[in-house]
């Protein structure tokens, strides 16, 4: 029982911080590019190449319609997405973390086993949180190192005071990456550590559960 509530808290807070319209072409300063990050471009391309994959997945499942209906903003969550990845990868380097492929597959594995199988979780992730079948690898890497953060922090991801030690450390990393988001798509909020004024809208959905079981396991 302690490490499902454990998964699931790693999987919300994961979720909270790390999900958000792109149509756009570059700006000036960065031709073609939604986003640099650290000097690094994330291009329209990628952004769409990911939309594309859930678009398709999306429209392989018995529920399309209800599902491309609740993701009008999937453009923006991509991208959101791809930068967070960013984020998440020089916080773990500040703290000299590193992530094995064999961490990732056991995280799956336990998210397979809570879902109740590959074809569950495949479905839950790409209702919840717009994620593509070959996307939720990525998604549970990044749910690894934020909690191998925590851990390095001794930060406890259920107690507001963990969650503010890793949400700053997050921001550190945010603000040490300089991230130029092409005005089109919006700002970057350095301490919230997503695109100003956006809020995914699967939060009050995937916390709510992960807050009543810890609440039940306590």
């Amino acid at each position: 029982m302690h490490r499902r509530r454990r998964t699931a808290l790693v999987v919300s807070a994961a979720m909270l911080v790390a999900a958000p319209l792109l149509s756009a072409c570059g700006n000036q300063a960065h031709p073609g590019a939604a986003a640099v990050v650290g000097g690094d471009r994330i291009e329209v391309s990628t952004v769409q190449a990911q939309v594309a994959d859930v678009r398709t997945a999306q429209n392989e499942s018995d529920q399309s319609v209800q599902l491309i209906n609740k993701s009008g903003q999937l453009s923006r969550a991509k991208l959101h997405g791809l930068i967070f990845d960013r984020i998440l990868d020089k916080a773990a380097a500040d703290a000299g973390i590193k992530v094995s492929r064999k961490e990732v597959q056991e995280m799956r594995q336990s998210a397979v086993s809570q879902s109740g199988g590959e074809t569950q979780l495949q479905a839950m992730m790409l209702q919840q949180s717009w994620v593509a079948p070959n996307q939720i690898d990525a998604v549970l890497r990044e749910q690894v190192q934020l909690s191998k953060i925590a851990q390095a922090l001794g930060a406890d991801l259920q107690q507001p005071a963990g969650q503010k030690a890793v949400g700053d450390a997050l921001s550190a990393a945010s603000k040490s990456l300089h991230i130029d988001v092409n005005p089109r798509f919006g700002t970057w909020d350095n301490k919230q550590t997503q695109l100003a004024n956006y809020k995914a809208p699967w939060i009050t959905q995937v916390t709510k559960p992960a807050q009543q079981e810890a609440a039940a396991g306590a």
